[in-house]
């Protein structure tokens, strides 16, 4: 089966798979004599036994993966394996905590376990899963410029055999901003590193999250502490894996565009974040359209309002005819005088005053 950039627990798996499960149960058998019967019968034993759903069906996909490649290899004319004997069982309801969850949780371990505290807070913080945070080095990690690069992580074999390999996929090196809180963390998990004594040969020296010894966290103290300390702040039992979600819930419902979380959250594919958290674009989908149907009806109401302005208001020609209409009122009523060659013209009408009126306002003569 071509591995190709694996990461060495999933191979681990993949063995396991095969020494435990697989070859028992077909490694007797031809390879062309191996039909879709078998692999049914083989579904329905192990239902009977016991075995989980999920379990059995990454064992069936281990399984569709090398057939497959013997049918490109044309050493089968076709894969029995496919169509599945098995359906992918459907993803678990996850638990998510609220904000104000998350901020009791976290105050808790600020004063219970200061230093798994930084964990919590910097998975809370940044989204990464938690081997790229267990896996994340001092030279990948800038803080004067809030910025660091995702190109390890820590993985274990069989449980127990710990090795540093590359991230889950290509889109997953990459960089992650960080924010004030984590920042804060990685200051204080840097004055405690200031004290520790390294050693240049060790491979796991320069480790962010590690032991007091220096030596690297195991995969398991992590979900261990998680689940002791929830229970002691009183919080609802989530997993590791459910801490790279809160980031996103926190986000999408806040309104950030799907892009953003897609890119922060290093998915391969933004189809990968719009599947995972359907129930939250459902949701921001349909405050979408919402969105349209207010900015249309505030468009029809503002359109509304100005049509009845128009009807109320009175037609050009119409204010014109006032116009004229004021001006004649304003100006008096024509007379019959006509000014003579020796009084000046004007645009503005004079009264004459009779004769005797004139003689009486004169003043009298002195002496």
């Amino acid at each position: 089966m071509n591995d190709g950039m694996r990461r060495y627990s999933c191979m681990a798996r993949y063995r396991d798979y095969v020494r435990n499960d697989l070859v028992p149960a077909f490694g007797t058998m031809k390879l062309d004599e191996l039909g879709h019967r078998h692999i049914a019968a083989f579904v329905t034993s192990e239902l009977a036994a016991g075995r989980g759903k999920t379990t059995l069906y990454r064992c069936l996909a281990t399984l569709c993966s090398a057939l497959g490649d013997a049918v490109r290899h044309h050493r089968l004319a076709h894969n029995p394996a496919s169509p599945p004997a098995l359906h992918r069982p459907p993803s678990p309801e996850r638990r998510i905590w609220t904000a104000d969850e998350a901020v009791r949780f976290l105050q808790h371990c600020h004063q219970t376990d200061p230093d798994m505290a930084d964990v919590f807070e910097f998975l809370i913080g940044t989204g990464l899963r938690k081997g790229e945070a267990l896996g994340l080095h001092w030279d990948d990690v800038h803080l004067t410029e809030r910025v660091l690069y995702v190109r390890c992580t820590l993985s274990a074999i069989d449980n127990n055999h710990l090795v540093i390999t590359t991230p889950k996929t290509r889109t997953s090196r990459n960089w992650v901003a960080v924010s004030p809180r984590v920042a804060t963390a990685l200051e204080h998990r840097a004055r405690s590193r200031a004290r520790r004594h390294s050693d240049p040969s060790d491979p796991f020296t320069g480790l962010v999250f590690c032991r007091p010894d220096g030596r690297p966290l195991r995969p398991h103290t992590v979900p261990d502490r998680l689940r002791q300390l929830s229970k002691e702040a009183g919080v609802p039992r989530v997993t590791v894996h459910d801490l790279r979600h809160l980031p996103a819930t926190i986000t999408i419902t806040a309104g950030v565009p799907l892009t953003v979380v897609s890119k922060t959250l290093r998915h391969s594919t933004l189809s990968t974040t719009a599947n995972i958290y359907n129930h939250l674009t459902q949701q921001a989908a349909r405050e979408a359209v919402d969105t349209i149907d207010h900015t249309l009806t505030r468009a029809q109401k503002r359109n509304d309002r100005r049509a009845w302005l128009e009807r109320l208001r009175p037609p050009r020609d119409h204010i014109q005819h006032l116009r004229e209409a004021l001006n004649r009122l304003r100006s008096p009523a024509p007379t019959d005088f006509h000014p003579t060659a020796n009084q000046p013209r004007s645009g503005r009408a004079t009264t004459m005053r009779p004769p005797a009126l004139r003689a009486r306002k004169r003043p009298p003569p002195h002496g």
